[in-house]
């Protein structure tokens, strides 16, 4: 059985995003992949954002991939898209929120309360809770100035805990990571930040899928 995770972000959706698509990572031999899949949601802007049913839809497995997400009617039973014989393949086993670092101070009060909302629908399916924190040097100058001060940062530490205590999301399940940009080459403080992020998702995953089968089983 492969950990699948499910993203959703706080921003703009662009109109790639707003299908629900489900992504593999290659590994360097053509045509394999690592043994995990993320998959993408509509943002949850307050007006325009992806309907709070249509990602506990997507948690059970319930949505196929290329569904184009619609902010103003959700997917129903009939639907070409409505997946009605899901197997533990189709069915998140993380719950991802993406959040700008720009915006956790001034999170408009509906994407809070969607946020809220679509993980305690995650807490009732047995789904752990992770959020990352992008644009950090955009944020804090401090980490601009050396990316190696992302965990002496005091402004990086109070807007962990802002975001934690806002959506309830543990303060240990949120990850700093600094975006590529206009870079060429890698960046290794930048890829040592975005590893241990995925790393700590993929062990989230692998112990709640680890956790429903023993329980199967039981």
């Amino acid at each position: 059985m492969t950990p699948g995770c499910c993203s959703i972000t706080t921003h703009t959706s662009t109109l790639i995003s707003r299908l629900y698509k489900t992504y593999k990572m290659e590994k360097e031999n053509p045509s394999t992949f690592y043994p995990f899949v993320f998959s993408d949601i509509m943002g949850l802007e307050e007006s325009k954002g992806v309907i709070v049913h249509d990602v506990k839809l997507a948690l059970k497995g319930r949505v196929k991939d290329n569904y184009k997400l619609n902010p103003e009617h959700t997917l129903s039973e009939g639907d070409q898209y409505y997946n009605t014989e899901v197997n533990p393949n189709d069915k998140v086993h993380v719950l991802l929120c993406v959040i700008p670092a720009d915006t956790v101070s001034h999170m408009k009060e509906e994407v809070t309360r969607k946020i809220q909302e679509i993980r305690r629908a995650a807490s009732e399916l047995g789904i752990p809770q992770v959020a990352i924190i992008t644009k950090i040097d955009e944020a804090c100058p401090e980490i601009k100035e050396d990316l190696k001060n992302v965990y002496k940062s005091v402004n990086l530490k109070e807007m962990m805990e802002q975001l934690s205590g806002n959506v309830g999301i543990r303060r240990n399940c949120i990850f700093p990571v600094r975006n590529y940009f206009e870079e060429i080459n890698l960046n290794d403080d930048v890829d040592s930040l975005i590893l241990s992020a995925l790393r700590h998702i993929i062990d989230f995953g692998e112990e709640s899928m680890n956790h429903k089968m023993s329980q199967s089983e039981g």
